[in-house]
């Protein structure tokens, strides 16, 4: 789909509706749907950046903007600050997700970062009432955001570290301990981007300015890289009727590569590769 985003991020397919979801982070900053079964495709434009978002109940989204998580109504195009965030303008709110009990963590970015390779002022925050918790500090670029299928493990990535770290999740708390290291990019492999898991608990990362995605089983190991035609995916997520085809959005961004790349950035793709996902959970609350 030649969706021309400068940005995309964040596709969620909703299972009850049975469209695809995503966000063009910025320039401009807009959150876009479309039917597979009709082909019909809206935008909403964003009054500032928005970094992501997970559905809520009745049709209803939670957005992560710059400044903020906001309820947002689609119907009616109504946007509602539930929690402020607590960082400088300088550290929007960023990448984004649900755990399987409906808890909603947020990171952040370090917009100093990368003329200032130490700025590192972000957060990954747990949403607690109408409260962000700070959960994790000292973070450059938030990203890789995911969740085992037990609802157990949690992973996540500042991704100018290229590593990938996983957690111990409680899913009666949402406390987090053990922190591990769980995958590294090497140099030349590229960056850390957006991932998602499948039903059999691996882990799938979007590997931007290599043009690929990588499948890591739960033990960390590397079970396959998928070549892509474009050099800057951004995050896979499943959907689809039978939640069998991968949907991968990608960044015009300007990035180091060493691939040669016969399809643009920018766009939506998808592909089936062979294994199913896992329904995303709604925002409790």
């Amino acid at each position: 789909m030649d969706a021309d985003n400068h940005l995309g991020e964040t596709p969620v397919w909703c299972d009850i509706a049975q469209v695809l979801w995503w966000v063009n982070c910025e320039h401009p900053a807009e959150l876009h749907r479309w039917d597979p079964a009709t082909d019909e495709r809206r935008h909403w434009a964003m009054s500032q950046r928005i970094g992501g978002f997970v559905l809520a109940a009745e049709g209803r989204l939670l957005l992560a903007l710059a400044d903020g998580v906001y309820d947002f109504d689609p119907a009616n195009g109504a946007l509602i600050l539930r929690a402020r965030s607590p960082l400088p303008g300088h550290v929007p709110l960023h990448e984004c997700r649900c755990d399987r009990q409906g808890r909603f963590w947020v990171g952040s970015f370090d917009q100093h970062f990368p003329a200032d390779r130490n700025a590192r002022g972000g957060c990954w925050f747990r949403l607690d009432g109408d409260l962000l918790t700070p959960v994790i500090e000292g973070i450059s670029v938030a990203n890789a955001l995911a969740f085992s299928p037990d609802g157990r493990t949690i992973y996540l990535s500042d991704s100018p570290t290229r590593r990938v770290d996983a957690y111990d999740l409680d899913p009666a708390t949402g406390a987090i301990s053990g922190a591990r290291p769980f995958l590294s990019l090497g140099q030349g492999e590229g960056f850390v981007d957006g991932a998602t898991v499948d039903a059999q608990g691996a882990y799938w990362l979007a590997n931007v300015s290599a043009g690929a995605l990588r499948r890591y089983l739960p033990d960390g190991t590397l079970d396959r890289i998928i070549p892509l035609p474009f050099s800057n995916p951004t995050k896979p997520c499943f959907g689809g009727a039978d939640l069998g085809t991968l949907f991968v959005t990608s960044t015009k961004m300007a990035m180091p590569t060493n691939i040669s790349a016969s399809a643009e950035n920018g766009g939506v793709y998808a592909l089936v590769p062979g294994e199913i996902g896992i329904s995303e959970p709604r925002v409790h609350g």
